[in-house]
């Protein structure tokens, strides 16, 4: 079957619907795996989903992953691909009592959104929306986020394996589905079975434009600072008290503002952002992430970090702090370009869904991040979400259908090319 003459329908909409509505934030400080229990809901519903279209194997592990397998309906030796999207919505908004909106045939403009009328999805503040001009747009109410991000991407997988399934004769090989948790908090792969999941490429269903394929991210560790100061009673401290509290912000007043923090960085700059400070007056720490595409980049950085600590501590002489980099995630892409079939066959599935693929890189980091590393390759593709971990999150009915097109179109061409 050629591209020109697929038929397709779509549940993807409705499938979006059903799965926002379901509490999955996730929780950083929880050290369980899932750590908020509520995201094994939607794990629940996708597994029994999965099930009803006759994958067998479909599962929920006590993990809180979800695990099926579509079928190859071909005789020939093709590559076992995945499509992975995460269930977790972000810690930062809250995804509880989720109300979707669909704002049909979107004439141009901003979007009030009715449950809180100061928010408003502004058209000079989203440029994204002057592409949507006729299309079908899903918002909240204003008063929570949405969870498109991942929510969409796990509709457009499940509205794919739905589609597949009704139609035999689209040939493919065997196909994986992966569905994590705690993608958001950065432990989206910590539990996942590879062995079990028996893939040999992925790709996650987690970018933004329509269009877009992404096969770099940003490289990321943490950094901690760790001060102990001097405490004495404040009534008796002069020349002897050295506050941990305001050594810390001595530390965070002397980071560079231009051309090192997210709000003055773009494109392939990378940045120091203080994430967290607590503390008192014997003790403080501040918690960093550091990012950058290179990994000199992030050794720079974190270098000079621990330069400004240091010449701080020069005016507290009886002061110590503690200086720790732990990794996070590398750049995918030095994983990726070992398997340039992975995104050239991402690119001609786009154009085969009537759309101009364009690679791109994430300044963030995906589920594949980890997977690349872990020997799965695995580039990130649209999923139409926009605005994200906010309350203006939106995503359009076409985005998400081209995306469901790009997902089968990619099937049809691991087979062919077999």
């Amino acid at each position: 079957m050629v591209a020109s003459n697929i038929a397709f329908t779509h549940t993807v909409t409705e499938r979006l619907l059903r799965y926002v509505v379901i509490d999955t934030q996730s929780d950083p400080s929880s050290p369980t795996c899932p750590s908020t229990e509520k995201q094994k809901d939607l794990g629940r519903l996708l597994a029994a989903e999965l099930k009803e279209m006759g994958l067998t194997d479909a599962h929920l592990d006590d993990h809180g992953y979800v695990y099926a397998t579509i079928p190859a309906n071909t005789a020939k030796q093709v590559p076992i691909i995945c499509f992975c999207s995460h269930m977790d919505t972000s810690p930062d908004c809250t995804g509880k009592n989720v109300k979707p909106q669909i704002v049909k045939n979107y004439g141009g403009g901003d979007i009030v959104l009715p449950g809180d009328p100061s928010q408003v999805i502004r058209a000079a503040e989203h440029p994204a929306l002057a592409d949507q001009v006729g299309n079908d747009i899903i918002t909240t109410d204003g008063t929570t986020l949405l969870g498109a991000d991942n929510k969409a991407g796990i509709a457009e997988i499940m509205d794919a394996a739905h589609f597949l399934l009704k139609h035999p004769e689209i040939k493919h090989g065997t196909i994986k589905i992966l569905f994590t948790p705690d993608e958001e908090i950065g432990r989206g792969v910590d539990k996942v079975d590879l062995k079990k999941l028996g893939a040999d490429f992925a790709y996650t269903i987690d970018g933004e434009t329509a269009g877009h394929i992404e096969d770099e991210t940003f490289s990321a560790d943490g950094a901690t600072i760790t001060i102990e100061g001097v405490s004495t009673h404040p009534g008796f401290a002069k020349g002897r008290m050295e506050h941990a509290i305001k050594i810390a912000a001595a530390i965070i007043a002397r980071l560079p503002r231009e051309g090192c923090s997210p709000e003055t960085t773009e494109g392939k700059q990378g940045f120091l952002h203080p994430i967290g400070i607590e503390g008192a007056l014997e003790q403080a720490t501040i918690g960093f992430i550091v990012r950058d595409f290179s990994e000199s980049g992030l050794k720079e950085k974190e270098a000079l970090l621990e330069h400004i600590a240091r010449d701080v501590m020069k005016d507290f002489p009886r002061s110590k702090y503690k200086f720790e980099v732990k990794l996070q995630y590398r750049n995918m892409k030095e994983v990726i370009d070992r398997h340039p079939e992975t995104v050239d066959y991402a690119v001609e599935a786009v154009r085969r869904a009537g759309l101009t693929p364009v690679k791109t890189s994430i300044r963030g980091g995906t589920d594949g991040s980890r997977l690349s590393f872990m020997g799965l390759p695995c580039p990130n593709i649209f999923a139409g979400e926009h605005a994200f971990h906010s309350r203006l999150e939106w995503v359009s009915r076409q985005d998400m259908e081209k995306a469901v097109q790009t997902i089968v179109h990619l099937a049809m061409i691991w087979e062919e090319r077999a």
